[in-house]
Parts: structure tokens; sequence; C-alpha cells
């Protein structure tokens, strides 16, 4: 599933593409995603001008002309397409997780433009694409959202707000988007490794010291994911067909069984599955 550095770098990438464009047509080949998607869809987005493009979270939001918006989340495979009218079947993946080549199955939302058409493809339909009709639908709909990472609230007084008397582990706190919104496995695992705090540690028991490690290492972590173009666990490439390369840089995340990337440390990185999820750490840094 992508993590808040994949949507970040599909929001830079549709943003160069689609921003200050005017939807001409609407097409809607499957309505059965996640949720289903709204019987007047086509209507409601023709001749809708782009304002911009944003991100909250794991969420791309478009916003559109008459304060309406399209929230898009992508699951586990959800991509997004770029196609130019001389139909090039190249570099098409404004998306993740899949190949460069346009996907000949799967095709839900094709929304037309002046010379080139924007695909949304999800074989496995966990994502969604939904229309709002207003800004209060938009702050209805990410209420339940944490603070991200990035933001300036992210700080001592919020984590420690959270952490407070929490028996729940330290991971699970950090993937609960209800308490700090974007973060993912691969990012989690990442952050704990760098923080040297055991995935399994209890968030009352997570201390001022280690708080701090954690703002940083989160921020870190993530900035430098950005800047990387993303982790391409499969096939991931921006709008001008470029690969992520954050993968390059992982030392924990499905390193099971490889010696532990601190150069003091003698230990090898252990997998283990922390609520049905896999969890890399380092038995002997992360205590």
């Amino acid at each position: 599933m992508p993590e808040l550095p994949e949507v970040e770098i599909v929001k830079l990438s549709l943003k160069k593409t689609i921003k200050s464009k005017k939807i001409l047509k609407v097409k809607v080949n499957n309505r059965n995603l996640r949720f289903k998607i709204q019987k007047d869809f086509e209507a409601l987005l023709k001749r809708r001008k782009i304002i911009d493009v944003n991100r909250k979270a794991k969420y791309l939001i478009i916003i559109l002309d008459d304060n309406k918006y399209l929230i898009m989340h992508f699951g586990m495979s959800g991509t997004l397409h770029l196609l130019k009218k001389e139909f090039d079947f190249k570099n098409t993946n404004l998306s993740f997780y899949k190949g460069q080549n346009f996907p000949s199955k799967h095709n839900h939302i094709e929304l037309f433009f002046d010379k080139f058409k924007i695909v949304y493809n999800d074989p496995r339909r966990f994502g969604f694409v939904k229309f709002l009709n207003s800004k209060k639908e938009l702050v209805k709909f990410l209420k339940n959202f944490g603070i991200e990472p990035l933001e300036k609230k992210f700080n001592i007084k919020y984590l420690k707000k959270i952490l407070n008397n929490k028996n729940k582990n330290i991971k699970n706190i950090l993937l609960d988007q209800k308490y700090i919104s974007g973060i993912g496995n691969i990012y989690a695992n990442e952050i704990l490794f760098f923080s040297k705090i055991n995935p399994n540690k209890l968030g009352k028991k997570i201390n001022i010291s280690e708080m701090k490690k954690l703002l940083v290492f989160s921020k870190k972590v993530l900035r430098k994911a950005i800047k990387k173009g993303g982790s391409t666990i499969r096939d991931f490439k921006n709008a001008e067909g470029t690969k992520g390369s954050f993968q390059d840089e992982f030392k924990v995340y499905n390193k099971d069984g490889f010696r532990c990337p601190n150069s003091l440390c003698a230990k090898f990185i252990k997998k283990i599955t922390i609520s049905n999820r896999s969890s890399f750490y380092c038995p002997d840094c992360q205590k």
C-alpha cells in the first residue's frame, strides 16, 4: 500500500499535468470500487476546472472549481496513468506498484482533457474515487486523521498526548491514522530502527529522549523518501517515467537475516509479525 511519500510523488506528478486544465469528458467503466461511484459522477465532473492538487496522509485531493473536490485513495493496487492523444503507451504510470506500460484491464475511470486523459486502474478494487460537494464535506472526511509527521504541530507536546498511558505498542501507534497520518508499514520500520526503539515497546514506556528521536527520524525518513522519489517495491514510476529509489536506502525493511547496518553491531535483522504486518528490527540496537 502506498504511504505518504509515494502519494506525495503522485501529487507532484499529477499537479504538473492537470492543474488549470478542464475535464472535458468522464467515462466510468466500473462503479464497484471500495465505495460505489456516485450515479451522477460523470455529470458532476464534466467541464470542471482543476484548481489544484493536494494530499492529506495517503489520500490525493483534487481541488475543483466552485469548491468541489475529488478524493482518491489507491488501496493496495490502485494506479493512475497518463495517456497522450497520440496514445504513447510508454511511461504512462503516474502512480506506483505497476509496470510503466498502460494496463489492458481494470481501467475503472477515465478523465478526458484536451490532449490527454488520466485513467484510474485498480485490479483489487480496494481503492476509491469520491466526489465531494463542498469544503464542509472535505473537512468532515478528514476530521478523524491525526497530524502528519511533516507538520509543525507534530512535536513533543503532541507525542506526549498520544503516547500517554497507551498500552498499545509503538509500531501500531505509528500506523494508526487517527494518531499520526501518512506513515505505513515500510516507513514505520525504518523510523523505529533509526530511533533505536523496539516495535513492541508500549507507548506509555516511550521516554522523552525516545520521543525526540521519533520526531527527528519521522521527518528525516519521510523527507528523504520524497526526495528519492518514494519506494519502488515493484515498479513505481512518476510522471517522467523515473523510478523511486528509497528502497535502496532501506536499513531494516525486508532485510530479515541480513546483518544489522550498524557497523558496531554483530546481530542480524529479525522479522516478526505485529497485527498481521511484517516487522523488521535489530534485537540488539532496538530496545
